[in-house]
């Protein structure tokens, strides 16, 4: 069994545990002190085909994953809604990013990367919104929206435009929400929409579509 020891590190949980999915390990503990990229961590080792099991015990979380076996998630890490605070930080939706693993012709993604369009700061907030809004009244929707840099502006709850993402995920559209952005602009605990991810999620979602268009 190999431990990987991912508490108050500077590297990213996710790829850290790539790394040893890459080699072949079929047997990992994963330890962390964060809920956040525990979510993305677990989404990634189920993506791969390992059961996984987690306990949190008052903070200190760790992630048993074995190849192959079927799921086991522990109920003493509860997830809530979008919006309510878990220890100031935000709700973990990991079945709201499950995206058909298979391409579909004719998919598509949005990659935001700004809260605005265009150099006019008001009109391009107005356009932006405006964007977001069309796309729930679209006859083809994208099967994804991933939000980085001041894009993850975008989903907090009380943004002008969180209501439209809400809006998408009723209709089977993964809002991704870049954690690291989150974190940067201090804003973990004000997103109302969507699920904190980490780039190789993100990444690995996106490469999914057809298409990406890029704002």
């Amino acid at each position: 069994m190999k431990t990987i020891n991912a508490k108050s590190t500077s590297s990213d949980p996710v790829m850290m545990v790539k790394t040893e999915v890459d080699r072949g390990e079929s047997d990992l503990d994963v330890l962390l002190d964060n809920p956040v990229p525990a979510s993305g961590v677990m989404r990634f080792l189920e993506s791969k085909g390992y059961g996984v099991q987690l306990k949190d015990d008052d903070g200190a979380i760790t992630i048993s994953a074995r190849k192959g076996e079927q799921a086991l998630k522990a109920a003493t890490f509860k997830q809530q809604p979008v919006g309510q605070a878990y220890e100031n930080q935000p709700a973990l939706r990991p079945e709201i990013t499950a995206i058909p693993a298979q391409r579909s012709s004719g998919t598509f993604s949005v990659f935001i990367t700004r809260c605005a369009l265009g150099s006019d700061l008001e009109l391009g907030e107005a356009l932006m919104k405006n964007f977001i809004g069309m796309m729930p009244q679209m006859e083809r929707q994208p099967i994804a929206v991933a939000l980085i840099n001041e894009g993850v502006k975008l989903a907090l709850y009380d943004s002008s435009t969180c209501d439209h993402l809400k809006n998408l995920e009723k209709k089977d559209v993964s809002i991704l929400v870049c954690g690291t952005c989150a974190n940067y602009f201090n804003v973990m605990d004000r997103i109302g929409a969507g699920s904190i991810s980490s780039m190789l999620e993100i990444m690995d979602t996106l490469n999914k579509a057809d298409k990406v268009l890029t704002l």
